[in-house]
This record gives structure tokens, C-alpha cells and sequence, in this order.
């Protein structure tokens, strides 16, 4: 399946919306990414950022899989997603 950068971004959006409904899931995205309540609210439509939530996702498989769960989406979707976002094609595991 072919997702476009919109689908992408709308699905970054998603999930920072998914980690933001949870105080420990959204504080250790801050944590990890250095991000602000308030930088986050003033860079939602950044690409770099909605690249970032979906890294954040990766980092964890169990995360990843109750994402998609309760998002409704198969689990391949986040790194479809990623590889629609400018700078998300080549993801580096190291």
C-alpha cells in the first residue's frame, strides 16, 4: 500500500494525539525529543516533528503495536507512513 506525505502527516498527527492522551506516554516523547507543551502546539504541521513522533513510535514494539490497536491500523502503517515524510525513506537503525 502506497501512503501519500498528507496520509503520512495525518497519521503523525494521530499519534502524537494518541501519545498525548496518556501523562506517561507524552512526557517521555517530550523527554526523548526535547520538544515543549508549547513548541509542539506551534510546530504541529512540521514535517521534521511529525517525522520525530513516528521515530518515537519505533522505538518501542510494544508501544507501536497498542498505537495501531487502538489507532485501528496494521502495524506496517508507521513505517509506511515514516517513509512518506521528507527525510523518512532510509531509516538507520544505529
Amino acid at each position: 500500500m502506497s501512503v501519500t506525505r498528507a496520509t503520512a502527516e495525518t497519521f503523525a498527527a494521530r499519534v502524537l494525539a494518541w501519545l498525548a492522551e496518556d501523562h506517561a506516554r507524552i512526557g517521555g516523547f517530550l523527554g526523548w525529543s526535547g520538544e515543549s507543551p508549547d513548541s509542539l502546539r506551534a510546530r504541529i504541521a512540521d514535517p521534521g516533528l511529525l517525522l520525530a513522533v513516528i521515530d518515537y513510535l519505533l522505538l518501542d514494539e510494544a508501544m507501536l503495536l497498542d498505537a495501531c490497536a487502538d489507532l485501528d491500523v496494521p502495524p506496517e502503517t508507521p513505517m509506511q507512513a515514516r517513509a512518506a515524510l521528507p527525510g523518512g525513506a532510509d531509516y538507520h537503525w544505529t
